[in-house]
């Protein structure tokens, strides 16, 4: 609440009330937008030239049609007819084609269509929270329109305005798309101590490097305006905004991760949290980082060529004033983002350790099914042999020399029986009597 009334105050401190900023014709700015539409392309005015008939439809001579040449080569634009384009009108006769120039192409249609498939691909995997979402963009591009530029051409410190505006910015996205709770209240904080981090270095080592943010656009804004402005300033204002985006993503990422940790075990201490959210935001450090200094390589990148035709040297290309200001951003930036991890693990693991853990959802168990009823298998015994047919005496056995086999009439003559003396005449017994 002291952080969010402080932005408050400075936005009113900082926004040019009663300003009224003079555009145009009123700062030297002769050039008027006019639209038309192509109607003939011809390509015999000349070496090179092709000579384009458009078709106003607004301006002083709307209806009208007039003929501009136009460079015909390698990187000029191609028209073709039905294009619909951009003039710039320069002259006090709206009937003279030399008093037009084109400039660009009408592109209005195709950025509503891919602003629309953007919204609805959000909205699909989003739902409400992407709703949120879009909304809070909306918001945060007002404040750029509304109080970050106006204040700007005002002549207020851009990098005041840099920081109030970021703190608008991110009160409004995040609370908007998280909700207002104590996570999105702690990536609040952490996202506040690593721009604070970011304003500082850029401070320091913009003033370290002698840079003075001068390139050609700045110059010319200065050169339109006729008033002083901090040059150096908007160079660092610059940065801030352009590691915001990047520093949301870090640390809500972070303060979800130390609050499902927290959620699914609720016995872990705050050094075991922050030690394991850590270990996550590691991974998540690198990507990031990457992420930056190729947004910002590639913004620089026509810039690149431009300079590396001059044949100077790598040494010279790197420490030249417009490559160096892409430079000091992109690691002023990067360690913003480095320094947002351990800062926003730490802040989440000292809150999440103080609040009731929420048990996780789980799922009803399903009904396990009755056990089928148990069959009880016996052993199946083997199969006995059946007996075979036997011959001679069960008790002593039968031996063929010992003559026809007798039963004994009683146990004496059993045992007796084998002393018998051996018959003359041997014979086979006939079975059992």
């Amino acid at each position: 609440m002291p952080l969010a009334l402080a932005t408050l105050v400075g936005a009113a401190l900082l926004y040019p009330f009663g300003h009224e900023q003079k555009t145009g014709a009123e700062v030297g700015l002769h050039q008027t937008p006019v639209e038309a539409v192509v109607t003939g392309v011809q390509a015999n005015c000349g070496e090179k030239c092709v000579a384009v008939t458009v078709r106003m439809t607004d301006g002083e001579a709307s209806g009208q049609s007039v003929t501009i040449p136009n460079i015909d080569g390698p990187g000029a634009p191609k028209f073709q007819v039905g294009d619909e384009v951009v003039l710039s009108y320069a002259g006090s006769q709206p009937q003279a084609a030399e008093s037009y120039q084109i400039v660009d192409f009408q592109r209005g249609w195709s950025l509503v269509v891919l602003a629309l498939l953007f919204a609805g691909a959000v909205l699909l995997l989003g739902r409400w929270q992407g709703l949120a979402a879009l909304g809070a963009l909306l918001l945060s591009f007002l404040v750029l329109v509304l109080f970050i530029m106006p204040s700007i051409l005002a002549g207020k410190d851009p990098l005041m305005v840099a920081v109030v505006g970021a703190g608008l910015i991110m009160f409004v996205a995040l609370y908007l798309t998280h909700g207002v709770t104590a996570r999105t209240s702690t990536a609040v904080l952490g996202t506040l101590v690593s721009l604070a981090l970011i304003g500082v270095l850029g401070a320091m080592f913009s003033a370290f490097a002698k840079l003075t943010g001068l390139d050609e656009d700045t110059t010319n804004l200065v050169t339109v305006l006729g008033t002083d402005i901090d040059t150096r300033g908007l160079l660092l204002a610059g940065t801030l905004i352009g590691a915001l985006g990047v520093l949301d993503d870090v640390t809500v990422t972070q303060t979800s991760a130390v609050w499902e940790l927290r959620r699914a075990n609720e016995k872990l201490t705050w050094r075991e949290l922050f030690a394991a959210g850590s270990r996550i935001g590691r991974d998540h450090m690198s990507s990031v980082v990457n992420t930056l200094v190729m947004a910002y390589a590639g913004a620089a990148l026509p810039l690149l060529l431009a300079i590396s035709l001059a044949g100077r040297s790598m040494g010279e290309i790197l420490t030249s004033q417009q490559i160096a200001s892409e430079i000091v951003r992109t690691l002023v930036g990067s360690i913003g983002l480095v320094a947002a991890v351990p800062v926003t693990t730490a802040l989440a693991a000292l809150v999440a350790v103080r609040q009731e853990a929420t048990p996780a959802e789980t799922p009803e168990p399903e009904p396990e099914p009755e056990p089928a009823a148990k069959t009880v298998k016996r052993a199946v015994r083997p199969a006995r042999p059946r007996p075979t047919r036997f011959e001679g005496d069960l008790y002593t056995g039968y031996d063929p020399d010992k003559g026809p086999w007798e039963r004994p009439s009683r146990p004496a003559a059993r045992r007796a029986a084998s002393g018998r003396p051996a018959p003359p005449a041997r014979r086979r017994s006939s079975g059992s009597p």
